[in-house]
């Protein structure tokens, strides 16, 4: 079964607060969901069109179970604290067998 993976590549963060507020209830919804954070806000180089902004890579053992994460209640309450507080491009994709 084919991993999947959430990928956030933050544009902009407009409120540090709002981050951290949303840090804390995202890393244990993430967590209590079977997520495991493989990156967050390492060195990055930015190619074509990237932004070399803060990246932040997690894992789960299927596509299914990274969707199902980003629906839960707890990761919802997370985005709500978030709100406007940064803006990102998030993606949800499958890994290869």
């Amino acid at each position: 079964m084919a991993r999947g993976y959430w990928v956030s590549a933050y544009r902009t963060i407009a409120d540090p607060e709002k981050l951290a507020a949303y840090n804390k209830l995202a890393g244990t919804a993430v967590k209590a969901a079977g997520g495991r954070l493989l990156a967050r806000g390492s060195r990055v180089v930015a190619h074509d069109a990237g932004i070399a902004e803060r990246t932040v890579l997690i894992e789960f053992d299927s596509f299914e179970q990274a969707v199902a994460a980003h629906a839960s209640a707890a990761y919802q309450e997370a985005l709500a604290t978030l709100a406007d507080g940064v803006e990102r491009d998030f993606r949800i994709i499958e890994g290869l067998d």
